[in-house]
Protein backbone atom coordinates (compact mmCIF):
# COMPACT_ATOMS: atom_id res chain seq x y z
CA UNK A 1 0.00 0.00 0.00
CA UNK A 2 1.36 3.20 -0.78
CA UNK A 3 2.02 5.67 1.54
CA UNK A 4 0.26 9.19 1.17
CA UNK A 5 2.54 12.09 0.31
CA UNK A 6 3.09 14.20 2.72
CA UNK A 7 2.18 17.67 2.76
CA UNK A 8 4.11 20.83 2.57
CA UNK A 9 2.27 24.11 4.21
CA UNK A 10 5.82 26.24 2.81
CA UNK A 11 5.21 24.91 -0.48
CA UNK A 12 1.08 25.52 -0.83
CA UNK A 13 2.16 29.20 0.15
CA UNK A 14 4.71 29.73 -2.07
CA UNK A 15 2.64 28.21 -5.08
CA UNK A 16 -0.03 31.21 -4.24
CA UNK A 17 2.18 33.86 -3.92
CA UNK A 18 3.06 33.00 -7.24
CA UNK A 19 -0.14 32.93 -8.50
CA UNK A 20 -1.00 36.50 -6.91
CA UNK A 21 2.08 37.89 -8.23
CA UNK A 22 0.95 36.84 -11.96
CA UNK A 23 -2.24 38.22 -11.83
CA UNK A 24 -2.36 41.53 -13.96
CA UNK A 25 -2.88 44.60 -10.93
CA UNK A 26 -5.88 46.89 -11.95
CA UNK A 27 -4.79 50.58 -11.92
CA UNK A 28 -7.46 52.78 -10.09
CA UNK A 29 -9.15 54.91 -12.88
CA UNK A 30 -8.11 58.63 -12.83
CA UNK A 31 -10.05 60.99 -10.52
CA UNK A 32 -12.81 63.12 -12.77
CA UNK A 33 -12.10 66.29 -13.71
CA UNK A 34 -15.38 68.60 -12.55
CA UNK A 35 -16.11 72.07 -14.52
CA UNK A 36 -18.37 74.20 -12.43
CA UNK A 37 -20.39 75.88 -15.78
CA UNK A 38 -21.78 79.26 -13.85
CA UNK A 39 -24.06 82.03 -15.40
CA UNK A 40 -23.64 85.67 -14.94
CA UNK A 41 -26.71 86.80 -12.37
CA UNK A 42 -29.44 88.57 -13.80
CA UNK A 43 -28.77 91.51 -16.01
CA UNK A 44 -30.41 95.04 -16.23
CA UNK A 45 -34.55 95.07 -16.69
CA UNK A 46 -34.34 97.23 -19.67
CA UNK A 47 -32.43 93.57 -21.47
CA UNK A 48 -35.20 91.30 -20.10
CA UNK A 49 -36.16 89.00 -22.62
CA UNK A 50 -33.93 90.40 -25.28
CA UNK A 51 -31.29 88.79 -26.94
CA UNK A 52 -27.91 90.21 -25.55
CA UNK A 53 -25.44 88.10 -26.67
CA UNK A 54 -22.58 91.01 -27.90
CA UNK A 55 -24.15 94.33 -25.55
CA UNK A 56 -22.26 94.83 -22.52
CA UNK A 57 -24.75 95.31 -20.22
CA UNK A 58 -24.26 94.98 -16.03
CA UNK A 59 -26.27 93.43 -13.77
CA UNK A 60 -29.25 94.74 -12.18
CA UNK A 61 -29.54 95.14 -8.22
CA UNK A 62 -30.92 91.60 -7.86
CA UNK A 63 -28.28 90.15 -10.09
CA UNK A 64 -25.70 91.78 -7.64
CA UNK A 65 -27.36 90.21 -4.63
CA UNK A 66 -27.17 86.53 -6.48
CA UNK A 67 -23.82 86.91 -6.90
CA UNK A 68 -23.51 87.50 -3.26
CA UNK A 69 -25.11 84.31 -2.52
CA UNK A 70 -23.17 82.25 -5.25
CA UNK A 71 -20.18 83.63 -3.85
CA UNK A 72 -20.97 82.56 -0.21
CA UNK A 73 -21.78 79.11 -1.45
CA UNK A 74 -18.64 78.72 -3.95
CA UNK A 75 -16.66 79.86 -0.52
CA UNK A 76 -17.52 76.03 1.01
CA UNK A 77 -15.83 74.10 -2.34
CA UNK A 78 -13.10 73.32 -3.58
CA UNK A 79 -12.02 75.19 -6.64
CA UNK A 80 -8.98 74.82 -8.37
CA UNK A 81 -9.00 77.39 -11.00
CA UNK A 82 -11.35 80.00 -12.27
CA UNK A 83 -11.79 81.07 -16.16
CA UNK A 84 -13.86 83.51 -16.98
CA UNK A 85 -15.97 85.89 -19.83
CA UNK A 86 -14.93 89.26 -20.08
CA UNK A 87 -18.44 90.80 -20.20
CA UNK A 88 -18.96 93.12 -17.61
CA UNK A 89 -22.00 91.20 -16.51
CA UNK A 90 -19.92 88.31 -16.31
CA UNK A 91 -17.03 90.01 -14.33
CA UNK A 92 -19.90 91.89 -11.82
CA UNK A 93 -21.19 88.08 -10.93
CA UNK A 94 -17.58 86.16 -10.14
CA UNK A 95 -16.11 89.89 -8.55
CA UNK A 96 -17.84 88.55 -4.68
CA UNK A 97 -16.39 84.91 -5.25
CA UNK A 98 -12.93 86.31 -6.21
CA UNK A 99 -12.91 88.64 -2.91
CA UNK A 100 -13.48 85.20 -0.64
CA UNK A 101 -10.01 84.46 -1.46
CA UNK A 102 -10.62 81.99 -4.21
CA UNK A 103 -8.43 81.48 -6.99
CA UNK A 104 -7.22 84.36 -9.51
CA UNK A 105 -8.89 84.36 -12.53
CA UNK A 106 -8.08 83.88 -16.14
CA UNK A 107 -10.22 85.40 -18.71
CA UNK A 108 -11.12 83.93 -22.16
CA UNK A 109 -12.18 86.28 -24.35
CA UNK A 110 -13.71 83.53 -26.66
CA UNK A 111 -16.03 82.58 -23.34
CA UNK A 112 -18.04 85.73 -24.57
CA UNK A 113 -22.12 85.43 -25.45
CA UNK A 114 -22.75 84.54 -28.87
CA UNK A 115 -23.35 87.49 -31.39
CA UNK A 116 -26.77 87.44 -32.19
CA UNK A 117 -26.31 89.58 -34.88
CA UNK A 118 -29.46 91.48 -36.53
CA UNK A 119 -31.70 90.08 -33.47
CA UNK A 120 -29.31 92.10 -30.95
CA UNK A 121 -31.19 94.34 -28.75
CA UNK A 122 -34.67 92.56 -30.11
CA UNK A 123 -37.37 90.79 -28.13
CA UNK A 124 -38.78 87.48 -28.43
CA UNK A 125 -41.72 88.94 -30.67
CA UNK A 126 -39.89 91.51 -32.50
CA UNK A 127 -37.77 88.81 -33.55
CA UNK A 128 -40.63 85.94 -34.17
CA UNK A 129 -42.51 88.66 -36.43
CA UNK A 130 -39.44 90.30 -38.20
CA UNK A 131 -37.53 87.07 -38.78
CA UNK A 132 -40.54 84.69 -39.10
CA UNK A 133 -39.91 81.95 -36.84
CA UNK A 134 -41.11 80.54 -33.71
CA UNK A 135 -39.20 81.59 -30.78
CA UNK A 136 -39.18 78.14 -28.89
CA UNK A 137 -36.79 77.30 -32.13
CA UNK A 138 -34.20 79.50 -31.37
CA UNK A 139 -31.89 77.34 -31.33
CA UNK A 140 -32.33 75.53 -33.95
CA UNK A 141 -32.06 78.87 -35.74
CA UNK A 142 -28.67 79.49 -34.64
CA UNK A 143 -27.42 75.99 -35.33
CA UNK A 144 -28.41 76.49 -39.06
CA UNK A 145 -27.80 79.02 -40.82
CA UNK A 146 -27.13 81.39 -37.85
CA UNK A 147 -29.00 84.80 -36.94
CA UNK A 148 -28.06 87.42 -39.95
CA UNK A 149 -24.91 88.42 -39.62
CA UNK A 150 -23.84 86.32 -36.46
CA UNK A 151 -23.08 83.60 -35.54
CA UNK A 152 -23.94 80.62 -36.67
CA UNK A 153 -23.80 77.03 -34.47
CA UNK A 154 -20.56 75.77 -36.54
CA UNK A 155 -18.71 79.21 -35.73
CA UNK A 156 -19.67 79.79 -32.38
CA UNK A 157 -18.50 76.16 -31.28
CA UNK A 158 -15.05 76.46 -33.11
CA UNK A 159 -14.85 79.95 -30.93
CA UNK A 160 -15.57 78.26 -27.90
CA UNK A 161 -14.53 74.88 -27.97
CA UNK A 162 -10.16 75.39 -28.24
CA UNK A 163 -11.15 77.21 -24.36
CA UNK A 164 -13.11 73.75 -23.26
CA UNK A 165 -10.19 71.52 -24.61
CA UNK A 166 -7.74 74.46 -23.32
CA UNK A 167 -9.28 74.26 -19.54
CA UNK A 168 -9.50 69.81 -19.52
CA UNK A 169 -5.69 69.83 -20.62
CA UNK A 170 -4.52 72.20 -17.89
CA UNK A 171 -6.81 70.93 -15.18
CA UNK A 172 -7.07 67.31 -15.27
CA UNK A 173 -8.52 65.31 -11.69
CA UNK A 174 -9.16 69.07 -10.67
CA UNK A 175 -12.35 71.20 -9.84
CA UNK A 176 -12.58 74.20 -12.22
CA UNK A 177 -15.31 77.04 -12.22
CA UNK A 178 -16.60 78.56 -15.30
CA UNK A 179 -18.32 81.91 -15.22
CA UNK A 180 -19.86 83.03 -18.47
CA UNK A 181 -23.51 82.89 -20.37
CA UNK A 182 -26.18 80.84 -21.04
CA UNK A 183 -25.28 80.72 -24.78
CA UNK A 184 -22.14 79.32 -23.88
CA UNK A 185 -23.19 76.93 -21.45
CA UNK A 186 -25.60 75.58 -23.74
CA UNK A 187 -22.59 75.30 -26.27
CA UNK A 188 -20.42 73.15 -23.46
CA UNK A 189 -22.81 71.15 -22.66
CA UNK A 190 -23.86 70.32 -26.81
CA UNK A 191 -19.81 69.36 -26.73
CA UNK A 192 -19.79 67.57 -23.60
CA UNK A 193 -22.38 65.02 -24.06
CA UNK A 194 -22.37 65.38 -27.41
CA UNK A 195 -25.83 66.38 -28.54
CA UNK A 196 -27.15 69.09 -31.55
CA UNK A 197 -26.82 72.59 -29.88
CA UNK A 198 -30.76 72.94 -30.15
CA UNK A 199 -31.51 69.71 -27.76
CA UNK A 200 -29.94 71.47 -25.05
CA UNK A 201 -33.13 73.54 -25.41
CA UNK A 202 -34.29 71.20 -23.28
CA UNK A 203 -32.04 72.20 -20.25
CA UNK A 204 -33.17 75.32 -18.09
CA UNK A 205 -29.77 77.50 -17.74
CA UNK A 206 -31.16 80.38 -14.97
CA UNK A 207 -28.99 83.31 -13.64
CA UNK A 208 -26.44 83.01 -11.40
CA UNK A 209 -26.62 78.66 -11.97
CA UNK A 210 -24.68 76.38 -11.62
CA UNK A 211 -24.36 72.77 -13.90
CA UNK A 212 -21.51 70.37 -12.79
CA UNK A 213 -20.10 68.06 -15.17
CA UNK A 214 -18.03 65.28 -14.10
CA UNK A 215 -15.54 64.05 -17.32
CA UNK A 216 -14.45 60.31 -16.50
CA UNK A 217 -12.81 58.59 -18.97
CA UNK A 218 -15.77 56.55 -20.46
CA UNK A 219 -18.15 59.66 -20.03
CA UNK A 220 -19.20 62.86 -18.68
CA UNK A 221 -21.83 62.86 -16.49
CA UNK A 222 -23.66 65.84 -16.21
CA UNK A 223 -24.13 65.69 -11.39
CA UNK A 224 -25.93 69.17 -11.16
CA UNK A 225 -28.08 70.96 -13.35
CA UNK A 226 -29.37 74.94 -13.38
CA UNK A 227 -28.92 74.71 -8.95
CA UNK A 228 -29.70 78.00 -7.98
CA UNK A 229 -28.29 79.15 -4.68
CA UNK A 230 -29.92 82.32 -4.68
CA UNK A 231 -33.26 80.34 -4.90
CA UNK A 232 -32.73 77.00 -4.24
CA UNK A 233 -31.12 77.47 -0.93
CA UNK A 234 -32.89 81.19 0.88
CA UNK A 235 -35.75 80.30 2.47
Amino acid sequence: MATPKSRNPARKTARKTAQKSTRKKTTPPPPATRLLLIRHGEVEAAYHGVFGGRIDMNLSPRGKRQAKVLADYLSAKTIDAIYASPMKRVQQTLAPTLKTGKKAQTIFPDLREIDFGDWTGLNWFAVRDRFNFPVHEWLDRIENPGAPNGESGRSFRARVEPCLREIIRRHPGENVAVFCHGGVIRMLLSILIDVPLPKTNAFEVEYASITQVALHPHMAEIELLNFTPWRDLVA
